[in-house]
């Protein structure tokens, strides 16, 4: 199994990281849609060969859209990240922590959307990027840390639904949530990580993670 001919949604995927992983997935043969709220930003992954579109994918309402619109699709990586920390505990800020919470409001909006069509396809993949700072939160990087543990926890609850459904329904299980950890991402390696995603069983992937 590889990542040929599947439907593999970006959301929020204006960054290098999203230009990397963007690039692979076409290189591999995937149909590529990439979302951001910058038509600009966007036309660097509609040059490398992804459909894009405009949309917020912290919204719920405009996933689900985005959802209906696709139909199929196979696999749906939320690539919404940021960082900014510093000032030891006290210098954790409300709204140092406002500016960092669109990242777990991705994973929400993203999942909740794409959850029918992942669990149709033959080979779901769903996965975050996180850090290994939940492993070690610091002080200065508490309000960081605090955000990406709960990105995790709503991708392994993700998983457990994966597992739940095909239980329930007697069926194999199809579709796997996954999280990449990394303790300063490097955008191709996260690349190479997520096109391996079709290479890998499904049982063996769902609520696994791996380190970049």
């Amino acid at each position: 199994m590889t990542a040929d001919r599947h439907a593999i949604v970006l959301a929020g995927a204006t960054s290098a990281a999203g230009l990397a992983v963007t690039r692979a997935l076409v290189e591999a043969g995937a149909r590529v849609v990439a979302t951001g709220r910058s038509t600009d930003r966007l036309a660097a992954l509609a040059d490398a060969g992804a459909e894009v579109v405009v949309a917020d994918a912290t919204s719920l309402a405009a996933m689900t859209d985005l959802a209906a619109r696709l139909g199929q699709v196979d696999g749906v990586i939320p690539l919404v990240g940021g960082w900014r920390g510093g000032g030891g505990l006290a210098g954790q800020s409300d709204k140092d922590f406002d500016a960092l919470l669109p990242a777990l409001q991705a994973v929400r909006a993203t999942s909740r959307a794409f959850d029918r069509a992942l669990q149709a396809s033959d080979a779901g993949r769903f996965a975050i990027v996180s850090s290994t700072a939940v492993a070690r939160p610091l002080a200065g990087g508490a309000n960081y840390a605090a955000v990406k543990a709960a990105s995790e926890a709503w991708a392994r609850a993700v998983a457990h639904g994966f597992e739940k459904t095909a239980r329930d329904t007697g069926e194999p299980l199809r579709a796997a949530s996954v999280i990449f950890r990394a303790k300063a991402l490097e955008p191709e390696a996260l690349a190479d990580a997520v096109v391996a995603l079709w290479e890998s069983d499904t049982a063996d992937l769902n609520d696994r993670v791996i380190e970049l």
